[in-house]
C-alpha cells in the first residue's frame, strides 16, 4: 500500500509492517496504526502514523540510549500482545533532541512483539525522563 506522509514523501507499506496499537498511543488514542522507518544511518527510527500522515515520533531502544531497562509484564500486557516468546519482545521508548542532548522518555514505553506486529504502551510510575548526553 501507499502511505503519503508530510515528513518522508510517499512511502511504499508491506501490510505485514503495520504495527497496531489496539488502545492506541497515550494521548493519540485513535491512532492505532504505525509503521516504523529508518532514520538515515544511525540506530533510531521514526514510529510513522498510518492513520494520520503529519504525525510520526523518533523512538530508539533503551540500549541504543545505553541504558539497561528491564520490564516485569503481567499476564494481560502478554495475552494482549500475544506474546508467547520472550524473544519477539521489542521495547521502545520516544526520544526527543533538546539542543545537544536527546531526552528519552521511559515513562511510557512501546512494547511491540515482533512476530506478530502488536504493540502497547505502558506507562510506569516511578520512572522519569531520562537525559542522555550526546558524545
Amino acid at each position: 500500500m501507499k502511505l503519503k506522509t508530510s515528513r518522508f514523501g510517499e512511502l511504499e507499506v508491506e501490510e505485514e509492517k503495520i504495527i497496531s496499537f489496539a488502545d492506541g498511543l497515550v494521548g493519540l488514542s485513535g491512532m492505532k496504526q504505525f509503521i516504523l522507518v529508518d532514520h538515515r544511518d544511525t540506530p533510531l527510527k521514526w514510529l510513522q502514523s498510518v492513520d494520520d500522515p503529519d504525525i510520526a515520533f523518533i523512538v530508539a531502544t533503551p540500549d541504543t540510549m545505553k541504558v539497561n531497562l528491564s520490564l516485569e509484564l503481567d499476564n494481560a500486557v502478554r495475552q494482549h500482545l500475544q506474546l508467547e516468546n520472550d524473544s519477539d519482545l521489542v521495547i521502545f521508548v520516544t526520544v526527543r533532541v533538546q539542543g545537544e542532548d536527546v531526552v528519552a522518555n521511559f515513562q511510557g514505553p512501546l512494547l511491540l512483539n515482533a512476530g506478530n506486529r502488536r504493540g502497547i504502551q505502558l506507562v510506569l510510575d516511578g520512572q522519569s525522563r531520562i537525559l542522555h548526553k550526546s558524545e
